[in-house]
């Protein structure tokens, strides 16, 4: 069974930073590291769809939403099965419920996290 559980979201002002992690089931890292699964984080906002901010694969090719690029950096943790989202500069409009993502390689079929919480003040 895949468990996804995020922390590190908060408030925080414009200019800001904050480290998202993500703790997954030791299952779902076992098929992330064969490669079988790409780990990613989504952002939604209220009324919009959920959209991608960054994913990784076991071979270490990142991929950033163009918004981000620069500012937000995605890693993972193979010995505590965790993936990270450092958020460096952040903007008001950076102001989400953030998603840790595991994407199935070949059905494209993502289990989600609950999510948290960012909250960036002008």
């Amino acid at each position: 069974q895949v468990q996804l559980v995020e922390s590190g979201g908060g408030l925080v002002q414009s200019g800001g930073a904050l480290r998202l992690s993500c703790a997954a089931s030791r299952s779902i890292f076992r098929l992330y590291g064969m490669g079988l699964y790409v780990m990613g984080w989504y952002r939604q906002t209220p009324g919009k769809r959920r959209e991608l901010v960054a994913e990784i694969t076991r071979g270490g090719s990142t991929n950033y939403a163009e918004s981000v690029k620069g500012r937000f950096t995605i890693a993972t943790d193979n010995a505590q099965n965790r993936v990270y989202l450092q958020m460096d500069s952040l903007k008001p409009e950076d102001t989400a419920v953030y998603y840790c993502s595991a994407e199935e390689a070949k059905t494209k079929r993502k289990s989600w996290g609950r999510g948290t919480q960012v909250t960036v003040s002008a």
